[in-house]
């Protein structure tokens, strides 16, 4: 399942990240953004959703959403 299948305020473990692209892989881990680290919805947006890495919030758009595994 990915994030945009995600309940909102429940917390996820993030299982993997499904993308080729080695700059976004980068930037990603940059955010806390990994396997194995806790990763929370606060809400879905038309273009994407918010949620809660460690102590940050981010807003994703749907296609990082897609890639990151939970």
């Amino acid at each position: 399942m990915n994030l945009i299948s995600a309940q909102e305020g429940k917390e996820y473990i993030i299982q993997r990240i499904e993308t080729d692209d080695e700059e976004l892989d980068a930037f990603l881990f940059s955010l806390g953004c990994y396997s194995g680290e806790p990763i929370t919805v606060i809400s879905h947006l038309k273009g994407g959703c918010v949620v809660s890495i460690k102590d940050g919030r981010y807003n994703i758009d749907n296609q990082l959403a897609e890639a990151i595994i939970i």
